[in-house]
């Protein structure tokens, strides 16, 4: 048997590695990337996978440790890859090292989903709301590709609120893109995406809608604008992604219209994720 090239032999062998497929940067801030999927891994569209590099020789060990981060799957549960949408830190341990990958690199993917934002925490309903911040607008990916959301509801609305109007392209294009997607087009009926209200804001940048989505709901704008009367616990659902007080005050409001928070346990009104807050 012949010896593999020095160059394969040199080659670090990383644990439950995954190759880059795609790699696509939204901005100098975002990018969203495909890996392939293993084999034996069921999701549930909306849930969240670790995922990771390896990074520096430990002093102790001499052996380099893993860096590892909670990411949602941002592909739904039908998709032969996996995709996700990520934030670059310049400093970030993760980020720093991720936002350089390439397509034919290896990342490392824990293949243990698990996650809050998914169909069986809610009970049924007639209108499913997604709330998203920033990166917080991956899990909706999911969910906006999932077959179940279109059988399950009437309407689909999706807030998705960032700073600056290039940090929406990502999910506009997504939502684009529904439209013309074959398969989906064939499984739920040709004209499903119409069942979808998206509805973008900034909060720094000039857009076609300013605000953060919490103020427009309190001053009653974003019901205006999308045509509808509001939210209650007879009719609607919501599923919330984004930073620890955008969370805190769409519960509070949430409670105002007398939803209620539920779980994988404990199916209710909306649910929220609290996997990336730390």
């Amino acid at each position: 048997m012949t010896d593999a090239p020095a160059q394969e032999r040199a080659k670090p062998v990383l644990p439950d590695a995954q190759t880059v497929t795609f790699v696509k940067h939204w901005t100098d801030r975002l990018f969203s990337f495909r890996v392939t999927r293993p084999a034996s891994l069921r999701f549930r569209s909306g849930e969240f996978v670790m995922i990771g590099l390896m990074g520096e020789v430990n002093e102790k060990t001499g052996k380099p440790k893993p860096i590892m981060r909670a990411y949602s799957i941002a592909s739904p549960s039908w998709d032969e890859e996996m995709e996700f949408y990520s934030i670059k830190v310049p400093d970030g341990p993760l980020t720093s090292k991720l936002q350089k990958i390439e397509v034919g690199d290896e990342i490392i993917l824990r293949p243990k989903p698990v996650g809050t934002l998914v169909h069986d925490a809610l009970l049924p309903g007639k209108r499913i709301w997604f709330f998203a911040t920033g990166t917080g607008f991956a899990p909706f990916a999911s969910l906006l590709r999932e077959p179940q959301t279109y059988e399950d509801y009437d309407e689909v609305i999706i807030t998705h609120t960032c700073r600056e109007a290039g940090e929406l392209e990502y999910g506009a294009a997504l939502i684009e893109d529904l439209k013309s997607d074959e398969l989906l087009n064939e499984v739920i009926g040709e004209g499903f995406w119409k069942k979808i209200k998206y509805y973008p804001t900034t909060t720094r940048e000039e857009s076609p809608k300013m605000g953060r989505i919490t103020d427009l709901m309190r001053s009653g704008e974003a019901f205006t604008d999308l045509g509808v009367t509001g939210m209650s616990p007879e009719t609607d659902r919501a599923m919330i992604c984004g930073n620890l007080a955008f969370n805190l005050e769409l519960k509070e409001l949430f409670e105002s219209y007398g939803l209620e928070e539920g779980a994988n346990s404990d199916p209710k009104h909306y649910v929220v994720e609290k996997a990336f807050l730390d």
